[in-house]
């Protein structure tokens, strides 16, 4: 039986868009961890976020909810979370759960806004 890969994370806020790196197993023993990390992000209320899951070997459900997670309280506080470099499984478990669709939702259009024309 194949050992998990330890979670790892690295935040750079150097910039408007603040990059979470995360590689390793992203599951229910660890996903805490990245959820408390992405809250912190989120508090600081950056430009945006990009979560760069090129690294990650395993996701479980509890990971797929963290990354949700990220999504919707970014929204709360209107700061777009988004995912790059998904590896080829990742893109698969998101396309089977529909979350892939929901992360690639645009913050804000301009229809929603109240009173907008509608053509």
């Amino acid at each position: 039986m194949a050992r998990p890969a330890p979670l790892r994370i690295a935040v750079d806020a150097s910039g408007p868009t603040v990059v979470v790196t995360v590689g390793g197993d992203l599951d229910y023993p660890c996903a805490e961890t990245l959820r408390d990390t992405l809250d912190d992000v989120l508090r600081a209320r950056p430009g945006s976020v990009t979560v760069d899951v090129a690294g990650l070997t395993f996701v479980d459900s509890t990971g797929l909810a963290v990354l949700l997670h990220a999504w919707r309280a970014g929204r709360e506080v209107s700061v777009p979370v988004g995912l790059c470099d998904e590896p080829a499984f990742l893109l698969t478990i998101l396309e089977l759960t529909g979350i892939g669709e929901i992360l690639a939702r645009p913050m804000h259009r301009a229809s929603d806004a109240p009173g907008a024309a509608t053509a």
